[in-house]
């Protein structure tokens, strides 16, 4: 029998070495089992951080080669050189998942390289790639597996031409046709990369609208404005099926949702981002007697409690919207839940951002969900047409919408459609963690020029007007 620890933690990502770190400075013994070679999980590794990278990097690529002649800057034609785009990317990922190295060190924190399962409460085995199995003793257990890409039936994904994000990471050249199949953040994300690169993209989606769960409105403007970027959409519809050819092209079968006439359509590299689920494969979890929910997350309590004493749960692998902030918020909640002390999730007050360009962020409640709950909301909108930074920086497109209790004036969601949403989001969130009204962020003073001011102008919409429109 190992070391007897405080707490093991199953899983390396944003909430589980959060959580990890935050035990250890709040004075528990902690233990880490990690499967893979290097820390961080999916976000570090092949989710958030290399596709940010990329959509940087493209960005770039995308305004050198189409508006700086605007701004007098004029250069010859970039010339896309992927192979070291994909370094800066690896490089990124390197610093970042060395870092999360360096603070377990730094906090003290054990490590075991392997598959973690849970044969009892109390008692956590790692199995290595090779060699003998280790059983650590532990008084508490979080699970934090995090999720993994979900498919479509009949679709054989070989992450070369049809892809799941993390194939689409990785691509060795730029698709002179790509299909995505799924108009959620990660479709959108990776779609714009490529088509920034110079791949003709159409978005195949189920629904009959793109970023489902966002505000409504929202998404139709951030529609039209990627359509003006050359992304074509085929919404109400779905993909039947993928022919794979002897040339290494593919055959694909879409067909309207409700059913009808199949058209088939060439495409290079097929990406499927239809969305994730959470991952509980190898815990051991049924012969434990942690108990699951109807889609396979494993069910918590408020204080994030598993059916069986002394195991917790966080990140996607439980319910709840599967961000990375959402998993780390949870990670610290749960140790100092376990410290003794009252560790808290606003989960009303959760951002989330589509790294596009322009961004979309969007905190708290939709429209739509205001109007099905029958709350008497009001609507402060300012446009980016209208900020004079925007306007120097040729960044006018989409705007600052905010909603407001008609009664109270305490902010109740806001959406950004614009360029850095999602730094301009966090001091909405910030309002809402403090029930603050849109007085409040009225008089707040914002410097100027600042794309920011447009954050405050619609707050002034919500009462007697903004000032610039």
């Amino acid at each position: 029998m190992a070391d007897q620890f405080d707490l093991v933690v199953i899983g390396s990502g944003p909430g589980g070495y959060v959580g990890a770190i935050r035990a250890a400075q709040l004075g528990l013994k902690v233990a880490v089992v990690e499967k893979w070679a290097t820390l961080g999980g999916t976000c570090l590794n092949i989710g958030c951080i290399p596709s940010k990278a990329l959509l940087h990097a493209s960005e770039l690529f995308e305004e050198a080669g189409h508006g700086f002649k605007n701004l007098g800057i004029d250069i010859p034609a970039p010339v896309l050189n992927l192979p070291q785009m994909m370094n800066h990317k690896a490089d990124v990922v390197a610093s970042n998942v060395g870092g999360v190295d360096y603070l377990f060190k730094k906090n003290k924190i054990t490590v075991y390289r392997g598959t973690g399962s849970i044969p009892a409460a109390g008692k956590v085995l790692v199995t290595p790639q090779s060699g003998p199995a280790t059983e650590i003793a532990t008084t508490n257990i979080v699970i934090a597996t995090g999720s993994v890409s979900a498919n479509l039936p009949g679709i054989e994904i070989d992450e070369k031409t049809v892809v799941t994000s993390t194939g689409a990471l990785t691509l060795d050249k730029v698709p002179e046709r790509l299909l995505v199949i799924g108009a959620g953040v990660i479709g959108l994300e990776l779609g714009s990369v490529w088509s920034r690169l110079g791949a003709k993209v159409t978005v195949v989606e189920y629904l009959d609208r793109i970023l489902p769960g966002m505000d409504s409105e929202v998404a139709r403007q951030f529609q039209r404005m990627l359509q003006k970027q050359n992304i074509e959409f085929k919404l109400s519809s779905k993909v039947a099926g993928i022919d794979k050819q002897d040339d290494g092209s593919l055959k694909v079968r879409v067909e309207p949702a409700k059913g009808g006439e199949v058209e088939v359509l060439d495409f290079d590299v097929a990406l499927v981002a239809v969305g994730r689920k959470p991952f509980t494969e190898g815990l051991g979890l049924e012969a434990a007697g942690v108990a699951l929910d109807e889609r396979g997350r494993v069910r918590v309590d408020a204080h994030f409690k598993t059916s069986v004493d002394g195991i917790y749960s966080i990140g996607d692998v439980i319910a709840g919207p599967m961000l990375a902030h959402k998993a780390e918020d949870e990670g610290i909640a749960i140790a100092e839940i376990l410290a003794g002390q009252a560790g808290h999730v606003n989960y009303a007050a959760i951002p989330s951002v589509v790294y596009t360009n322009p961004e979309v962020a969007s905190v708290g409640k939709t429209e739509d969900e205001l109007k099905a709950d029958g709350v008497n909301y009001k609507i402060g909108k300012f446009p980016f047409t209208a900020n004079g930074r925007a306007k120097a920086m040729l960044a006018t497109q989409g705007f600052v919408k905010i909603l407001a209790d008609v009664e109270t004036d305490r902010v109740l969601g806001a959406h950004i459609v614009g360029k850095n949403a999602g730094e301009m989001i966090h001091e909405l969130v910030t309002l809402m963690e403090f029930s603050g009204a849109a007085e409040d962020l009225a008089r707040t003073t914002h410097a100027h020029p600042t794309l920011s001011e447009a954050v405050r102008e619609a707050a002034l919409a919500l009462g007697d007007g903004a000032i610039h429109i």
